[in-house]
Parts: structure tokens; C-alpha cells; sequence
């Protein structure tokens, strides 16, 4: 998947270009409306990272121009512009969501994952993920490893589901932290390790293969 990043202070965008890379995502980036608007218009991109008010050319007159030419790219607009008066001009300008700041990753990474999903064609809405014979059942709130049910506290279900939903990414503690307990990552703190280790041992309590990956300084993965 390739994103446009468009952003006009440098440390934001850095920050967006290093967490989306990290998480697999080819990106290119701008920090003007013009160079924004040259770059939309020219390659092709599955999702635009928008902020609002940008040199040049402002946000919106760039979503405007893309709309206007037919550009049907999915755009996730940032704005420190947080009124509702606001977040509806985003919208009825041709955004597809709209994040203020400041923001957490994990929420950029989530709404931007559901923009992806939503606008692949064909693509319902997923009511199952799985890895192996391991199948969690989203509607039902069951997850079961070779037919066989295993019993979940919330934490561990949530973990596990962002683990799934991730599949093939290795997921940094921080981001783990920020998705499950909504707090920013405290590295003095064990606690996504004790879980990972209460989960790991209830998939595995059968005789199943691991599942999840330790990354060594970085995180844990579902291959």
C-alpha cells in the first residue's frame, strides 16, 4: 500500500513517515499544497494524508482540485481546526475522515486501515480473523484453535485481535500499549508482556505450534 503524506511541520511529518514505514507502508511526502497537489495528480496513491492548513495551498483547495478532476482517492484529513463547523467543511470538501490533533498513532493507524478497507473494491465488512487453525469469531466474541474453544479475558481478546488484524507486521509495544489500554507506552512498565505470556500460553495449552513472534527490541508479529 502507498500513502501520500502531506504535512508542513517537519516533525510530524518525520513522525508519520518512520511509524507507517515501520508498519509497512511505502509513503511519499509533502510538505506544501502545490508539491501535495503535483505528487496527487501524478502517481498513484491508495490513501492521502492531508493536514489542513498548509503553505501554498491550503488543504482543502487541494482536495477540492482533486475532487474536482475526478480524484477519487481515499483522504484522511489532519487538522488542529477541531470545531464541528470545521470537521464538516473537511467532509463536505471530499474528505473521507477527519483526524484532529494532537493525535495518537494507533488512532491515525486505525482510521487509516479502515479507509483501506472500505474502499477495496469488493471488500465487506470482516467478521472473522485467523492464523493457522486458530479462528477468532468477531460477532460471537469466541476464538478457537483446532475446534476447540479458549477462554479469553477482554485484554487478552483485544490483543490478540490486534495482533490478527496486523497480520504479518511486527506491532511495537508502544503501539500494543496505545490500541489496548489507550494510554501512551510507559517503558518502565511489563504489562504487555505478562499478557502476551497469559495468551501465548492459553493458545498454545494443547500441543498447538507458537503463533506469536517475539522481534527482539521491536515487538511481536502472527506470521
Amino acid at each position: 500500500m502507498k500513502l501520500l503524506l502531506v504535512e508542513d511541520d517537519q516533525t510530524t511529518l518525520s513522525y508519520l513517515t518512520k511509524g507507517l514505514r515501520e508498519q509497512g507502508y511505502s509513503t511519499d511526502e509533502a510538505d506544501n499544497g502545490v508539491d501535495a497537489l503535483h505528487l496527487a495528480t501524478t502517481g498513484h496513491y491508495d490513501l492521502i494524508v492531508l493536514d489542513r492548513m498548509l503553505p501554498q495551498l491550503d488543504g482543502l483547495a487541494v482536495l477540492a482540485a482533486l475532487r474536482a478532476g475526478g480524484d477519487r482517492t481515499p483522504v484522511l484529513i489532519l487538522s488542529a481546526l477541531s470545531h464541528v463547523d470545521e470537521r464538516i467543511r473537511g467532509l463536505k470538501a471530499g474528505g473521507d475522515d477527519y483526524l484532529t490533533k494532537p493525535f495518537s498513532f494507533a488512532e491515525l493507524q486505525l482510521r487509516i486501515e479502515n479507509l483501506l478497507q472500505r474502499s477495496a473494491p469488493g471488500n465487506g465488512a470482516v467478521t472473522e480473523l485467523g492464523a493457522g487453525d486458530l479462528v477468532m469469531d468477531l460477532i460471537g466474541h469466541r476464538v478457537t484453535r483446532a475446534g476447540k474453544e479458549i477462554s479469553l479475558q477482554p485484554k487478552e481478546f483485544q490483543l490478540l485481535r490486534y495482533l490478527l488484524e496486523h497480520r504479518g507486521q511486527v506491532v511495537s509495544r508502544t503501539l500494543l500499549f496505545e490500541a489496548v489500554w489507550d494510554y501512551h507506552f510507559d517503558p518502565k512498565t511489563n504489562v504487555i508482556d505478562v499478557h502476551i505470556a497469559k495468551l501465548r500460553k492459553k493458545l498454545e495449552a494443547n500441543g498447538g505450534e507458537p503463533l506469536i513472534e517475539t522481534v527482539r527490541g521491536t515487538g511481536y508479529v502472527i506470521r
